[in-house]
């Protein structure tokens, strides 16, 4: 008896369900820490070593840029783990995704069939950015935009049954959590999806009522008992100066006009055929006639909608944002286009027929692919190799034969086809680029200067750049922050100094610092003579 539709999906699920723990877990601390996951490591250990857990620092001196409540989760995360490495560094993005998606999946059920609630949570952890990128990296943004995205539902969820007290006071509560780890991020999203819906629904008026005013005491509440604490550590003034430039640095009007138009036209593309593929070619049914009808005669996808495109502009209008700033819009994004693509199931639409082709492409090609780990000359030392590329091989070429036998369940094939994918990543790629990753010389290097001035008193020169992944690795092995010296400069002392950037200081030499970025070599230094503030050159800028 051959297998129906129904049973190839049950299938779908097992296996997905039993790749998903290979998949985000295998290799995960392999790699060398990039910058923005040091640094995230490297404030949370500060607070630790300096037993100071409300006013972040770095190198010993005030951090200004984010406020600490990721941190905060960082250093449970290591109380739980004991450790202060690349895996303990990293699973709280993998935690927090899998709480995304089954959020994803919890709402988008309240709407959908379960297979379409289903294929929503599977599209975002499946989506190029985060299935090969970001779901392996100890960054803030998953964990946020996850905060901000249950925000956005339980805004809607609960303003549509009439609970306004509850709908602006869990809003507002979780934008302020969100304030607290990103900043100002927060009180736009808050702002434009509380406008935009209240504009829809033509209830202005809601923005005077009492229940708004609850949700407004309460984010200032949680917010002001932290400020309060700040301020018995530090001025307000240099901190709220910085986190205004951090959400003014990337709008239009830092970047040349030119610069602006190119990426006014051209973000579009770069989102939904490149860091969002393959569900972002689904916004072809954006192009059906009758299609944005479809979009705003449902209520929920027509919130989806709004709420995505009155964010979206915010970064489509500011030049060099990262794609996992808006990590918490795109599930909006793609629940609308599921939603399209079960509407036109029945039809014949060239948008149909497009995808379903181009998937199908992909999902033919994927067991090819597969064998090529036995012809590279670089991966011939992989450990199992042979039955590693043979169990992939025999993944992709069932779920190639699926896709094609069955049609109606083709997106949920090619979804779980990528978790295969993941998992031949994880085998096969990520231990190459470790091998060739000149980071990971530069972690080596880090951890061998920290042994070799153990005891001694070792600081940071004045405006040297530091580079938080070498930073963050000589504080943790030397169990002690390494303060940064502005002057006057100590005789007795050894600093670690960027020689191109103060050519014109005489010292002694004593060691050298490998510096993973431009491959600079930074010296450790005692100076001959001491050395008043005043008479500190500026640094010279070079490449």
């Amino acid at each position: 008896m051959g297998i129906n539709i129904n049973r190839y999906r049950k299938a779908l699920y097992f296996l997905a369900l039993a790749l998903l723990a290979p998949a985000l877990l295998i290799n995960l601390g392999l790699l060398t820490l990039i910058d923005d996951e040091a640094l995230r490591a490297w404030v949370a250990l500060e607070m630790q070593l300096s037993d100071n857990y409300i006013a972040p620092m770095l190198h010993g001196d005030f951090y200004y840029k984010k406020p600490p409540v990721y941190n905060w989760m960082l250093l449970g995360v290591f109380s739980l783990t004991g450790e202060m490495d690349e895996w303990s560094i990293r699973i709280p993005t993998v935690a927090f995704l899998l709480v995304y998606i089954s959020t994803i999946y919890y709402f988008a059920r309240q709407h959908f069939s379960r297979d379409l609630a289903a294929l929503s949570a599977l599209a975002f952890l499946t989506c190029g950015r985060i299935l090969f990128y970001d779901s392996f990296l100890g960054l803030i943004d998953i964990s946020y935009s996850w905060l901000t995205f249950l925000s956005f539902m339980l805004f809607f969820h609960l303003s549509e049954k009439g609970r306004w007290a509850q709908a602006f006071g869990w809003s507002y509560a979780l934008a302020a959590v969100g304030f607290l780890m990103k900043g100002l991020p927060a009180v736009v999203f808050q702002g434009a999806t509380v406008l935009g819906w209240l504009a829809y629904r033509r209830e202005w008026y809601r923005l005077f009522r009492w229940p708004h005013l609850l949700g407004g005491l309460i984010f200032l509440a949680i917010t002001g008992a932290y400020y309060a604490a700040y301020v018995q550590y530090n001025s307000l003034d240099a901190l709220a100066q910085v986190l205004l430039n951090e959400s003014a640095k990337r709008t239009a009007g830092r970047y040349p006009f030119w610069f602006t138009v190119l990426h006014l036209l051209t973000y579009p593309f770069e989102l939904l055929v490149y860091h969002f593929m393959p569900w972002g070619l689904l916004a072809v049914f954006l192009l059906k006639r009758g299609a944005w009808a479809k979009i705003w005669q449902h209520r929920f996808t027509a919130f989806a909608m709004l709420v995505f495109l009155l964010n979206i502009i915010v970064y489509w209008t500011a030049p060099k944002v990262h794609p996992r700033y808006v990590f918490m819009l795109i599930p909006l994004l793609f629940m609308v286009l599921l939603y399209l693509y079960n509407e036109y199931t029945e039809e014949a639409t060239w948008q149909k027929q497009v995808i379903d082709m181009v998937l199908l492409g992909c999902c033919l090609v994927l067991p090819l692919a597969a064998l090529a780990p036995l012809f590279l000359s670089r991966l011939s030392g992989t450990p199992w190799l042979w039955p590693k590329t043979l169990l992939i091989f025999a993944l992709l070429s069932g779920l190639a034969y699926g896709a094609w036998r069955f049609r109606e369940a083709r997106l949920l094939t090619v979804a779980v086809a990528l978790l295969a994918v993941r998992l031949a990543f994880n085998w096969f790629v990520l231990p190459d680029r470790d091998a060739n990753d000149f980071g990971n010389d530069a972690r080596l290097d880090a951890i061998r200067v920290a042994r070799a001035y153990e005891g001694k008193d070792l600081r940071m020169f004045a405006q040297s750049e530091w580079q938080p992944m070498t930073s963050f690795q000589m504080t943790l092995e030397r169990g002690a922050v390494i303060p940064v010296d502005y002057g006057p400069i100590d005789t007795s002392a050894y600093y670690v100094i960027d020689p191109q950037a103060y050519p014109s200081l005489e010292y002694e030499t004593d060691g050298t610092l490998q510096m993973r970025h431009g491959k600079k070599v930074y010296r450790i230094v005692r100076f001959k003579a001491p050395i008043p503030k005043t008479a500190i050159p500026e640094p010279v800028e070079y490449d």
